[in-house]
């Protein structure tokens, strides 16, 4: 690494996109490796360090476990057996499972939720980033399934929210991006006024 220059870096990063399931195998990011990467997503902007999310590891031995709540959930929910079952499945993507677990206060007067929010997201991206140079793919999910309240319960202590799921192995194809990068849609100046307002 100490070979790369920025650019080098910054070229990698820009590299990243998010990987589905069907384009990712085995070998999944060792504990090591996830380790790190949870400790890239603690360099989050964190007002007053309040570390308001956490990753929970679904180990291969627990996947039947959740694709029983899974497929439980989608019964709730009213779909059919065909569903259901493809419902239980989807337990199983990925090499590597993790929870997105969010532990917002709304205690703290000088961090509103919102900002908590922001930490969220980017604890995500820093972990989904450093996975991406440790040569993994891996891509966010969510669905019904973090707003059942049985497979909540099984993941969440109270006060606590499931957000999503990170999925994450070895990419088996190289990834691109699926829109256009348009950096003038996201980077302004500003002049003054609210968008639009009259000068």
């Amino acid at each position: 690494m100490n070979d790369l220059t920025p650019d080098d870096l910054l070229g990698a990063l820009a590299s990243r996109y998010s990987v589905g399931p069907k384009q990712l195998e085995a070998p999944a990011p060792t504990p090591e490796h996830l380790r790190l990467a949870a400790q890239i997503a603690l360099r989050a902007p964190d007002h007053q360090g309040l570390h308001p999310f956490r990753f929970v590891a679904v180990a291969p031995a627990q996947r039947d476990r959740l694709g029983t709540l899974f497929a439980r959930a989608a019964h709730r929910r009213g779909l059919d057996e065909t569903e259901i079952a493809a419902a239980r499945r989807r337990a199983h993507n990925g090499p590597a499972l993790l929870a997105v677990i969010g532990r917002l206060r709304g205690d703290v007067d000088d961090v509103p939720v919102e900002e908590q929010w922001v930490c969220i997201g980017g604890g995500v991206m820093n972990l989904l980033n450093a996975l991406h140079l440790l040569g993994y793919g891996a891509k966010v999910v969510s669905g019904s399934s973090v707003r059942d309240p049985e497979v909540c319960e099984a993941f969440c202590q109270p006060g606590e929210v499931l957000v999503a799921w990170v999925l994450a192995g070895t990419p088996t194809r190289s990834t691109r991006a699926r829109h256009d990068d348009r950096v003038d849609d996201v980077l302004t100046d500003w002049t003054g006024a609210a968008p639009g307002a009259a000068a």
